[in-house]
Formats: C-alpha cells, sequence, structure tokens
C-alpha cells in the first residue's frame, strides 16, 4: 500500500505544478487574444472613420447648400420672374423646397438625428411661411408684392431657422475633427 500511496503523492507533484502552469498560461493566453482583438477591432474602426470622413464631410457640404438654395432670398434670385403672379411664385418656391429636400434626403444617414430634425423643422418653418403670407396676399397680384412681403416678413423675424441650422452644421462637422 505504501507503494501506491507513493506513486499517488508522485502523480500529485507533478499534476498540481502542471496545472498550475497550465491555468497560468491559459490565463495569459486569454488576455493576450482578448487584447489583440480590441487592437483589431480599433483598427477596424478607424479604418472604417477615414473612409467614411469624406463621405460625411460631403453629407454636411450638400445640406449646408441646401440652406442656402432653400432660403427665400436665393429662391426668389433663382425663381423670380417679371410676369409671375404671386401664386405663381409661391408655387414655384415651394416646389423648388420640395425638390431640393428630396434630393438631399439621402443624407440623413450621414449627420445626427437631432441635426436632421432641425433642418426638416427649418424647412418646414420656411414652407409654411410661404404658405402663410401667400394668403394674405391677392393670388393674382404680382410676384412683386409677394416678394417685398417676404422680405419685409423676414426683416422683422428675430430668429432665422436656417441660419440656426448652418451655425448646426458647422458644430457637427467640427466635432469629426
Amino acid at each position: 500500500m505504501s507503494d501506491f500511496l507513493f506513486a499517488i503523492l508522485e502523480i500529485i507533484k507533478i499534476t498540481i505544478p502542471a496545472l498550475l502552469v497550465f491555468y497560468t498560461v491559459h490565463t495569459l493566453m486569454k488576455q493576450y487574444l482578448e487584447k489583440q482583438y480590441q487592437l483589431r477591432q480599433l483598427e477596424y474602426q478607424q479604418g472604417r472613420k477615414s473612409e467614411s470622413l469624406p463621405i460625411r464631410l460631403q453629407a454636411y457640404e450638400r445640406l449646408s447648400v441646401l440652406c442656402e438654395r432653400i432660403s427665400i432670398p436665393n429662391l426668389m434670385l433663382r425663381l423670380r420672374t417679371s410676369e409671375m403672379t404671386s401664386s405663381d411664385l409661391k408655387a414655384a418656391m415651394l416646389i423648388a423646397i420640395q425638390q431640393e429636400f428630396e434630393h438631399n434626403t439621402s443624407q440623413q444617414i450621414y449627420v445626427s438625428e437631432q441635426l436632421w430634425d432641425l433642418l426638416q423643422f427649418a424647412r418646414t418653418d420656411t414652407v409654411d411661411m410661404l404658405i402663410t403670407l401667400g394668403e394674405s396676399v391677392p393670388k393674382d397680384s404680382n410676384a412683386k408684392e409677394f416678394s417685398e412681403k417676404l422680405f419685409k416678413y423676414l426683416d422683422d423675424k428675430e430668429v432665422n431657422v436656417l441660419s440656426k441650422v448652418q451655425s448646426a452644421i458647422k458644430k457637427e462637422t467640427q466635432l469629426l475633427f
């Protein structure tokens, strides 16, 4: 029996250090592989960011141009002709705003949800203003009368929502760098 007990003690003397070495190596390898995975994941994310940065910047540029193109003064410069009536000008402006917005709708995937909501609010505010002021001018009146009413309203208005959107675009763009 003593030989048997001696053999078991010898096996235990060999097994315990081996198990400790195995556990230590396993723990170290696990930590090493986790760090390597995190490093690869970080490299991948940085690669994606560097690839997507030009696209995101282009989206901000396009939305900035959208704000400029749907501003009332720019719409009037592009659309108003001498033979237009006020209802013709209002309709042309509303169509132009809708087309510009539809043309840039895909840009929402590259900007924050708050910025996109602000842009939608600005569009709605501009459309509502055109409709409201358009109703206050006779339909068959000259487009010049409608234009003057729009300019007066814009001069009296304290906050220009489109310029607020432009500022928000600039701020969000600066967060990229």
